[in-house]
């Protein structure tokens, strides 16, 4: 077992919240139980999400969307009082930790996303050098857009949505994870030939076809599925503490 204030401390050293400007609190959203035993990790901290980790006897949640956000009401009414009240009747601790979770260069979600597509990170960019920019691991190009797109399917198990750029070998991959559409002109000066995100806007595809760059989108959770089980399973081991990852489906 381990102490709130030491796992907090954990995160926080692992993490370096301060480092970033975010959207909304990073680090321990819901104070619980003061003795941890159980760790739960997950995305989102859903309904859903909340009900699956008392269930499984959590102590502590942590997640990459954590309960509250820059701009939000502030009325703790619907869905909002409904997960709260959930924390808060089984004295469960929220750790959320949203843009330091996509940055950590080992265990975050852009490290880790990598990782899953055997891509090789050789250099960042972007707002606060949250994108990835690098080649495959084993130093080969894909063929083009669509093999990259087949390649990152498979991997993910999800279907890709695919503007195609310039056409031939695909050799220099950015990446950033989840609604990182606004990057792609970042990606675009970095010298990328094809950039990976979670969703797509409208201007993406217009951007993609005039800048010979392939842009594509797999899913922002989908994307995100691999930054949070790698820091908390992390955490947990240098603590000893037991941890599950729960996966709660999410089609966007």
């Amino acid at each position: 077992m381990t102490q709130r204030q030491d796992l907090l401390q954990a995160f926080d050293a692992l993490l370096m919240p301060e480092r970033f400007r975010d959207y909304g609190p990073n680090g321990l959203q819901v104070e619980g139980r003061a003795t941890v035993r159980k760790l739960v990790s997950g995305v989102t901290a859903s309904r859903a999400l909340i009900e699956a980790a008392i269930a499984h006897g959590a102590d502590a949640v942590f997640v990459h969307h954590g309960l509250f956000w820059r701009g939000q009401d502030g009325r703790v009414t619907g869905w909002l009082k409904q997960r709260l009240a959930l924390l808060l009747a089984h004295d469960i601790n929220l750790f959320a930790y949203h843009l330091p979770l996509d940055a950590h260069p080992e265990l975050g979600n852009n490290a880790q996303l990598g990782l899953r597509l055997g891509l090789a990170a050789g250099g960042r960019f972007g707002e606060q050098d949250l994108g990835f920019l690098g080649e495959r691991a084993d130093g080969q190009a894909f063929a083009d857009s669509e093999a990259l797109a087949a390649h990152v399917r498979q991997a993910l198990g999800r279907p890709v949505t695919c503007v195609a750029g310039a056409p031939g070998p695909i050799r220099r991959v950015a990446w950033c994870t989840g609604g990182a559409q606004g990057y792609f002109e970042a990606a675009i000066a970095a010298g990328a030939q094809a950039f990976l995100t979670g969703e797509i806007s409208e201007p993406q595809a217009h951007y993609a076809r005039e800048c010979g760059v392939s842009f594509l989108a797999c899913g922002h959770h989908a994307s995100e599925r691999y930054g949070a089980p790698a820091v908390a399973a992390h955490v947990a081991g240098q603590l000893g503490i037991a941890h599950e990852f729960i996966d709660i489906d999410n089609p966007a």
